[in-house]
């Protein structure tokens, strides 16, 4: 897959391409439905296919200060983006200028004059341009104009998550800082996923006999609620089964929030200065504060046990 970042990494020669724009932060099950049509229209047309996405987050500069959690950073949509056949993907950064590109502007500098569209395929409620004045009546319209197809697909799955709310990034993230990671697994179609460099805690892990990696997680990364959970740290390629805690760690009194993992039944691991992934399978149990380190290390032993249970049964569905 290409990856362009601005209107100018796109080639010159680039021709006819079947369009799909948004944040699709998560690439969730509902998004997937929008890219696996532009992916296959692109196909029956013959052309290649291309996401348009943002960077920061749109409402970052529209409204300084409310930029939302992330489900998965730009490289790790990419990747997914990238399996699901993606063809190109393009990143415009996300100006003050920017966002006062009106839609008709929008659609004729990038679906137009440099993609060249043949198609654009988006979900019901898309909004574009300034003030989001632009959806896809006006693109239809567009369309007429500059001879491209509009195709509208349904994004809206549902399932138990949410109580059967509509699959969305907004009901995900909601999910995620309840700590309903199982949840926010059904819309995503996989763990939630947390990425950072491992950094050097206080090393209690490693006295207790549990050494953690303690993740220094990237900005605006969508974390779970405080609380143990069975997931997946993985390391260069490797998956290892892991229980992961997330919080200030009350035991001593913490005031910092951290994502540490501990890495089920492998020992001498050196992960200081490597980047990592989570991956957030089930929860466990709530944090808290025993009444002696001897109860904790009880807990952390039942901990260890309860997440190899979960990633076996899960390893085996």
């Amino acid at each position: 897959m290409q990856r362009w970042r601005g209107l100018e990494d796109i080639p010159e020669d680039w021709g006819r391409s079947v369009v799909t724009i948004g944040s699709y932060d998560g690439v969730h099950r509902g998004h997937q439905l929008i890219i696996r049509h532009a992916v296959d229209r692109a196909r029956e047309l013959g052309v290649p296919s291309v996401i348009v996405t943002f960077d920061p987050h749109p409402s970052e500069v529209v409204r300084p200060g409310s930029h939302p959690p992330l489900l998965a950073p730009h490289h790790r949509r990419a990747e997914l983006m990238a399996e699901l056949g993606v063809d190109a993907l393009l990143i415009l950064p996300f100006t003050t200028e920017f966002s006062k590109l009106s839609p008709a502007d929008f659609v004729a500098k990038v679906l137009v004059d440099k993609l060249h569209a043949k198609a654009v395929v988006e979900g019901p409620n898309f909004r574009f341009g300034h003030r989001a004045a632009g959806n896809v009546d006006f693109l239809r319209e567009q369309g007429e104009t500059y001879d491209f197809e509009v195709e509208v697909v349904d994004l809206y799955v549902t399932g138990e998550a949410g109580g059967g709310e509509p699959f969305s990034s907004t009901l995900t993230r909601r999910l995620v800082a309840e700590g309903d990671v199982e949840g926010a697994r059904e819309i995503l179609g996989r763990p939630h996923r947390v990425e950072g460099i491992v950094v050097r805690g206080a090393q209690r892990g490693r006295e207790l006999g549990f050494p953690t990696a303690n993740v220094e997680t990237l900005p605006h990364t969508a974390i779970p609620a405080d609380g143990v959970y069975a997931g997946w740290l993985h390391v260069e390629g490797e998956a290892m089964p892991a229980a992961i805690s997330v919080g200030t760690n009350p035991q001593f009194d913490g005031t910092e929030r951290t994502v540490e993992a501990y890495a089920i039944d492998r020992v001498g691991l050196d992960l200081y200065g490597l980047h990592v992934a989570v991956d957030f399978l089930a929860y466990v149990r709530g944090m808290a504060k025993f009444d002696s380190i001897e109860a904790l290390l009880e807990a952390i032993a039942d901990d260890v046990k309860r997440s190899r249970e979960l990633i076996e049964a899960y390893d085996g569905e």
